[in-house]
C-alpha cells in the first residue's frame, strides 16, 4: 500500500469521570486496509456516559466492546463507534471519500477497507455521525414490527427516541413522543410527531418504545400500552438493577416486554439483511435535513477532556454531541 507511520490522538476513558488524550503510532496501511483522516464523530451519550463512569457490568465486558475499542473494561479503553472521515489512502474508489466507521475518537487510523462505509452523495459530514443510532433505531422499527401499528408511543425523547418516532413518522403511523423535558416537544413536533407529558400520554398504543433509560420511564410505557401491545424495551442500564412493574394490568392485558439491540439484525429481516446492507440503509435514511435538530454545536477534539464531564452529565440536556477535528 505505501504510504508511512503516523502520530494520531485518542481519546482514552482512563478512569471514573476522567478522560485524556493519547499520542500513538498509527503504522501505514497494510494490504486491503485504508487510512482516514478523522472529520466528525459523535459520542454516543447513553453508552459513553456508561463507559467514562465506569458502570459497565463485568458480566458485559464482552458484549459491550465496540468493534474497534482500544484497551479493556473498566479502565483505560478507547471507546466510540460514530465516526466519519475521508479516505486518504486506499483503493481508487474510496479514496478522497467521506466514510462512516464504528471507530472511536481519534484523528487518523487505518480500517479495513470493508469496514467502511461511503457516505451517500450530498450527506453531510456532521449528520452522517448519526448513523449508528439511526441504525439502531431502524432496527428497532423492524423488532417492534412498526409498520403493523397503528398508533405508537415513544417513552424517552434522546436521540434514539427522536430517532425511532422520525421513522414511525415517515410510515405513516400515530407517533407520540413522552418526555419529561417540555423543551423536546419541539423537535418531536419538528418530526411531524406528537409530544406529551407522561401524565398526559395517550394510552391505548399499539406499539410503546422505550428508550429514557429510567423505572419511571419504563412505568410509564406499561400503562400506556393497548391489549396484547408490543412494549419494546431499547434502555440499556449497566450495571444498575431496575424495578419493572409487572402487577397491575400487565396479565389482564396480556403485554409483551420485548428487547431490542442492535448487535444482530431484527429476527423478521436477517434473512435477507446483512449488517453492511442495514447501516447502508441508516446512511440513506440520514439524507433528511430535519435531523439536523439532534446535533449540539461541535466541540473541538482537543478539548474533550475538560469537556466531557459537562457533555456527559445526565442533566445537560446535550442530544448528540457533535466533535469537529478539523
Amino acid at each position: 500500500m505505501g504510504g508511512s507511520s503516523e502520530t494520531a490522538q485518542a481519546l482514552w476513558y482512563v478512569g471514573p469521570g476522567k478522560g485524556e488524550i493519547r499520542a500513538e503510532t498509527v503504522p501505514p496501511p497494510k494490504a486491503g486496509e485504508v487510512r482516514v483522516r478523522a472529520v466528525a464523530s459523535a459520542l454516543s451519550r447513553g453508552t459513553e456516559r456508561l463507559v467514562f463512569s465506569g458502570m459497565v457490568p463485568e458480566s458485559e465486558y464482552d458484549r459491550m466492546r465496540a468493534p474497534f475499542m482500544g484497551g479493556a473494561f473498566p479502565f483505560p479503553v478507547k471507546y466510540g463507534y460514530a465516526m466519519v472521515g475521508r479516505v486518504e489512502d486506499g483503493p481508487a474508489e474510496l479514496k478522497n471519500r467521506l466514510c462512516f466507521g464504528l471507530y472511536p475518537h481519534q484523528t487518523v487510523f487505518n480500517l479495513s477497507a470493508e469496514n467502511v462505509v461511503p457516505l451517500p452523495r450530498g450527506l453531510p459530514a456532521e449528520r452522517a455521525v448519526l448513523a449508528a443510532n439511526m441504525e439502531t433505531a431502524l432496527n428497532a422499527t423492524w423488532d417492534g414490527e412498526a409498520e403493523k401499528a397503528r398508533k405508537i408511543a415513544v417513552v424517552g425523547a434522546g436521540v434514539l427516541g427522536l430517532l425511532v418516532a422520525r421513522l414511525c413518522v415517515k410510515l405513516d403511523r400515530n407517533v407520540t413522543v413522552v418526555d419529561i423535558e417540555p423543551a423536546r416537544g419541539e423537535i418531536a413536533r419538528k418530526f411531524g410527531a406528537g409530544f406529551a407529558a407522561p401524565e398526559a400520554a395517550p394510552t391505548g398504543c399499539d406499539l410503546v418504545v422505550h428508550t429514557s433509560a429510567s423505572e419511571a420511564g419504563l412505568a410509564t410505557a406499561l400503562l400506556l400500552a393497548a391489549f396484547e401491545a408490543t412494549v419494546l424495551e431499547l434502555s440499556w442500564y449497566g450495571a444498575k438493577e431496575v424495578k419493572v412493574p409487572l402487577g397491575g394490568a400487565f396479565h389482564s392485558q396480556r403485554l409483551r416486554l420485548v428487547s431490542s439491540q442492535v448487535g444482530h439484525v431484527a429476527a423478521s429481516r436477517r434473512a435477507t439483511w446483512t449488517h453492511r446492507r442495514r447501516l447502508e440503509e441508516a446512511l440513506r435514511l440520514l439524507d433528511d435535513p430535519a435531523l439536523d435538530a439532534l446535533l449540539a454545536p461541535s466541540v473541538a477534539f482537543g478539548d474533550l477532556p475538560k469537556k466531557l464531564p459537562e457533555i456527559l452529565n445526565p442533566t445537560s440536556g446535550v442530544l448528540c454531541q457533535l466533535i469537529r477535528y478539523q
